[in-house]
């Protein structure tokens, strides 16, 4: 799995396999979901980031495990 957070394009992309996209969807206003060949999602990507969070909140990242 792997977070990308691009600052100039104020987005996140969240992958969550390597599995090739077949097909992307915007679910939400901003929020698109990509597809592989099995119609499971294996990315999730989030525009106008700074709309959505702060830039503090941002920098607190966390991880958590369950």
């Amino acid at each position: 799995m792997k977070l990308h957070i691009d600052k100039e394009a104020d987005a996140l992309y969240l992958r969550l396999d390597d599995s090739r996209i077949i097909e992307s969807q915007e679910v939400s206003p901003g929020v698109v979901l990509d597809f592989n060949e099995h119609n499971e999602v294996v990315g999730v990507e989030m525009l106008h980031l700074s709309k959505r969070v702060s830039s503090r909140d941002l920098r607190e990242f966390q991880y958590q495990d369950a």
